[in-house]
Order: C-alpha cells, then sequence, then structure tokens
C-alpha cells in the first residue's frame, strides 16, 4: 500500500474552511440557544468511551463503531452517536439530581463507513434528552422543540413524520404470532422502505382476507389527525391500541404548541436504533431528501446503566443542515487594518485594543516604507463575496500623519 500524500485525509473525513465553521458555529450557537429558552442544559462527555458500556448500548452495529485499545489492552470506541453517552451521565454523575432532567448537546460522532458509500465517518450532532417523564407531554415538547431548533437553524420549509414503534410491534405480533424473524423482517423493510420486499414478506405468512386488507391500508397511514381513528380500526392487539392513544395524546398537544401544521403521522416509520421504544419522528427539509433530525422515545436504554428511568429526544444532523440548507444568510464584517511602522507600534496596537475592545475585528500590520502601505482605496482582495479584505483602515506610521 502507498503511503499517503502529506494533503490526503482518511475517506470519510474533511476539513472546514473559515466560511463552513462560521456558518457551523451559527448555526451551532443559535439552535443551542433556543433548547436553553426550553430549560435544557448544554452538557459535554468524551470522545472515547468504553466499548463494553456505551459502545454496546448505542446499538450502532460492530461494523460501523471506531475500536481502538488503550495501554491497558480495554476496548475503547470513539463515540458513533450521544444518547448512550448522556444516558451514562445521567445514570452517574446526575443520578441524585431530582427528575425530570433536561439536557443538551453539540458533538462530533464517528461512524465506520464504506469507502464507495460516499458518506461522512465525522459528523456534528447537535439535540437533546428529557429524562424522567414518559407522558405524551414530553414526547410532544422533544417534536415542538425539534420544530423550534430547525426554524433557529435555519430550515424554512420541513415536514416531521412521526410514527410509534408500539404500533408496529403490536400489529406484527398480531399477524405473526410467535415468529419473532418474521416481526423483525417486516420492520427491516419499514426501515428501508423497501415496501415490494415488504408485501413478498406478507405474502409468505398464512393471513385471513382481512388481515391482507389490513396490512396493505399500513401503507396508507399516513396524514393527519384523522390517521389516529385508522389505525384504531386497523388492529385490536393491546398493544398496538394503546401505542396509537398515546400518538394521538401526542397530537393534541402539538395543536396547543400551534405546531402541528409541521407533522405529519407516517405509522409505517421505524426508528433506525433498536432501543427506541414508542414514539419516533424525523425532520425532512425542502431542500434535501434525506433527513435532517431523528427522535424518539428509549424507556429501556438507561437499565443498561442500572437506572430505570423513561427518556425521550431528538438530534439535528447539524452537517446536513450546513452542506444542504440555504438557511438565514449571514453577513460577516470585514476586518478593520491597523498598520503601523517600528516608531509608531504602540500607538497603533493600542488602538486595535480600543476596536476591539468595542467588539471590531481587527488585524494588525507592521509595514516599514510607503510602498508596504495598504491604502483605502487598495482594499480590494481575494477572501470575501465583495472583493473586500478590510472594512476600515488605521494607519500609524511616520511618514503619514493622518489616518485613511
Amino acid at each position: 500500500m502507498s503511503k499517503p500524500k502529506g494533503f490526503e485525509k482518511p475517506i470519510g473525513f474533511r476539513d472546514y474552511l473559515p466560511h463552513a465553521v462560521s456558518k457551523l458555529r451559527k448555526i451551532e450557537n443559535d439552535v443551542l440557544n433556543c433548547m436553553n429558552q426550553w430549560g435544557y442544559r448544554q452538557i459535554m462527555t468524551p470522545t472515547l468511551e468504553y466499548y463494553d458500556t456505551v459502545g454496546v448500548a448505542s446499538s450502532t452495529s460492530d461494523q460501523k463503531l471506531y475500536k481502538l485499545l488503550n495501554n491497558r489492552g480495554q476496548a475503547l470506541v470513539l463515540r458513533s452517536e450521544m444518547t448512550a453517552p448522556v444516558a451514562r451521565v445521567v445514570s452517574s454523575l446526575l443520578k441524585d439530581e431530582p427528575l425530570p432532567l433536561r439536557l443538551s448537546y453539540h458533538a462530533n460522532v464517528f461512524r465506520a463507513i464504506e469507502e464507495e458509500a460516499g458518506r461522512e465517518a465525522e459528523f456534528y450532532q447537535t439535540g437533546v434528552e428529557l429524562v424522567g417523564d414518559d407522558s405524551p407531554e414530553a414526547d410532544a415538547e422533544v417534536v415542538a422543540l425539534a420544530i423550534a431548533s430547525l426554524q433557529a437553524a435555519g430550515v424554512g420549509t420541513f415536514k416531521i413524520a412521526m410514527g410509534h414503534v408500539g404500533f408496529l410491534n403490536g400489529l406484527f405480533q398480531e399477524v405473526a404470532p410467535g415468529l419473532p424473524e418474521v416481526q423483525e423482517e417486516l420492520k427491516s423493510h419499514l426501515l428501508g422502505r423497501d415496501y415490494v420486499a415488504f408485501r413478498d414478506a406478507l405474502g409468505r405468512l398464512t393471513l385471513t382476507e382481512e388481515q391482507k386488507e389490513e396490512m396493505d391500508g399500513l401503507l396508507r397511514l399516513r396524514g393527519g389527525k384523522e390517521i389516529c381513528g385508522q389505525a384504531l380500526e386497523l388492529s385490536r392487539h393491546p398493544l398496538a391500541r394503546a401505542s396509537i392513544e398515546h400518538l394521538c395524546k401526542v397530537w393534541e398537544v402539538l395543536e396547543a404548541y400551534e405546531v402541528s401544521q409541521h407533522v405529519l403521522i407516517d405509522l409505517t416509520m421505524v426508528g433506525d436504533f433498536t432501543y427506541y421504544t414508542g414514539m419516533t419522528f424525523e425532520g425532512y427539509a425542502a431542500e434535501l431528501g434525506f433527513p435532517v433530525c431523528s427522535g424518539g422515545r428509549y424507556d429501556n436504554l438507561l437499565q443498561q446503566f442500572g437506572r430505570s428511568v423513561p427518556s425521550t429526544g431528538f438530534s439535528l444532523k447539524t452537517n446536513r443542515i450546513l452542506d444542504g440548507v440555504r438557511g438565514t444568510e449571514e453577513r460577516q464584517e470585514l476586518p478593520t487594518l491597523v498598520q503601523y511602522d517600528a516608531l509608531r507600534r504602540r500607538e497603533g496596537l493600542e488602538e486595535s485594543m480600543r476596536l476591539r475592545a468595542k467588539g471590531h475585528v481587527v488585524v494588525t500590520r507592521l509595514v516599514s516604507e510607503p510602498g508596504d502601505l495598504t491604502t483605502a482605496d487598495a482594499k480590494a482582495g481575494a477572501g470575501t463575496e465583495d472583493g473586500k479584505r478590510y472594512g476600515e483602515i488605521y494607519t500609524f506610521v511616520s511618514f503619514v500623519k493622518e489616518r485613511s
């Protein structure tokens, strides 16, 4: 294998140039400020975690984990998502804090990818976890906050698709009792949106005509509040019915938040992590064909850390928002240039500190002769959209008496 060149990076990793960093930080700060206004306190966790705890609990497949050994031979992982690390902290350092807990985060996460897939191995997530509340109010709160967070990030047009894992579990237990492998296969096809394979799997089951019609009707269960009533007619299984009743209550709370116009009930939706136990949702921006946020309820995850507490939450896929959504245009302030020679260095640096104290961006430059000066009518240069490098220029040199 040839040695990589000095400018090459591992596949799936990227550099962020100044304009991208500025946009990323604005999204991050605006979203975290929004979450803070809803009472969510920011938390930070290590990039490295133990494989046997957070690595296993994350439900990310082993093939997608970056694993390594420390100098004691213990298996570590680069965090692949943030929910499991937060669950670890809630079960340990925050175990004595009163519930419910509202926590937010912004962090880079890592997942190994196939080289030909063209996907990123390192990306950013900004999200929240609401721990200690299993009510429809809590589920509705995180959906409403996800909507507010997308708006804060500058995503103008989007839709939230909301489903419930319990409904599908109950429905598939009804049509394929005692066949957990078949039930998982059906959910797998729905996760991949492969409805042809879904119908083929159903065709291998011995179903009544009524059940066949019900399963075919499942694929059409998308819409507003009316879907709740239609779903109740589709199944008599207690789990399925209880799940739909919970989802109906969530919808009612979203109506009270006055955000239900952004939400679509989609009962074919399956969360992509096995730890989801209840309501799940995904957010799609008009500019993109893939989710920009996802979340749901995961009531059993904290049990893996010795604490049985219900939880719900979501994360924004910040990289996708950065790369694919126009958002709000932020005009960057051009820096002010303070240039000086050796004799007037103190004056120049004092002026630069005064301007910085007033909130201006200032760069400084030592000049040695008149030919080195940058003048007000020679500000053009690369680096900004309008072709200017500096907004103002202050000159402190012994051979120029006035500032330009």
